[in-house]
């Protein structure tokens, strides 16, 4: 039988993580806890548990960023499956086996099903395919907020999917991945330069693939998931940066350079209209702030 190794990234997640590690306990994984610097009672609430069960405790006294705690993690870790897990994914009884299961049937990374609160997998999360260019102009134009069923946003986010059987898939999330051990190796990791957060599970899936590792989604493999935990945590113009700044960077890495060149036109014009929303009212922060906020996409971007 495989053994897994759960690495758990925190930063201030002294809400979620006792039932994360709760579920976890018994699953009968070695379990890694690395912290990023947490303000809150987080490293606390997790040496407490470390009192009474096998769980590591890897505390930073900076913020590493998502990709570079995980790859820290795994080099303590020594299981032959990895299994990246957000503080707020609970696992379901049987979980951590069931991934192990669709390990064990030749695959080399398995995601599990992420659960909304009514139980029902997070449509258009759980599992995606890699992102087009199309997809992310789209995504940088506001299509697909405004049209969100547009055919390239349904195709890229998979909404037409069946959830309920195990697939093949492009791209589950790194807030549930789990990754045999020499499969990681081979490929370094994740890229530590998609700082803090955001497009390093892409990026590592996308290299994934092109070495030809198969990815399986594994619906019998449960995690209750609230979701947006670290980032919510965000101000909204560190998360508008951030997420902008890492697409350009994926982009670069993976696609030519019309189509960079492209993509950063979509994103200068789709913060242009960002900005005449909020000045006409439609704004997620005090106008001020969205107005720096696209104007630091924009530095960006050029």
């Amino acid at each position: 039988m495989l053994r897994c190794s759960t690495i758990i990234v925190t930063y201030n997640s002294a809400a979620s993580i006792g039932p994360c590690l709760e579920a976890l306990s018994r699953e009968g994984c070695e379990i890694l806890v690395v912290d990023n610097d947490s303000q809150d009672e987080t490293v606390q609430k997790v040496e407490e548990f470390v009192a009474w069960h096998e769980v590591r405790l890897l505390a930073n006294d900076r913020n590493l960023g998502f990709a570079a705690a995980v790859n820290q993690g795994a080099q303590a870790a020594t299981g032959e499956v990895l299994l990246i897990l957000n503080p707020d994914a609970v696992a379901e009884a049987g979980a951590v086996q069931a991934l192990i299961d669709c390990l064990a049937g030749g695959a080399g990374v398995a995601g599990g099903a992420l659960l909304e609160s009514n139980g029902e997998p997070a449509r258009g999360f759980a599992f995606r395919r890699l992102p087009s260019l199309a997809a992310l102009v789209c995504e940088a134009m506001l299509l697909n907020q405004l049209w969100p069923r547009n055919p390239i946003n349904r195709r890229y986010r998979c909404l037409d999917a069946d959830y309920s059987q195990q697939q093949e898939v492009e791209q589950p999330p790194g807030a549930c991945l789990a990754i045999r051990r020499q499969v990681w190796d081979t490929l370094g990791g994740f890229d530590e330069s998609f700082y803090p957060v955001w497009f390093e599970d892409v990026d590592l899936c996308k290299r994934l693939l092109d070495k030809g590792t198969r990815i399986v989604y594994c619906p019998t493999a449960r995690f209750r998931h609230s979701g947006a935990h670290s980032v919510g945590q965000l101000s909204f113009h560190d998360k508008q940066v951030f997420w902008y700044q890492n697409m350009l960077r994926y982009a670069r890495k993976h696609f030519f350079g019309l189509q960079v060149a492209l993509l950063r036109a979509a994103i200068l014009a789709g913060m242009f209209m960002r900005a005449m929303a909020a000045l006409l009212g439609a704004r997620q922060a005090p106008l001020g702030e969205t107005l720096k906020a696209y104007w630091a996409v924009v530095r960006e971007a050029r």
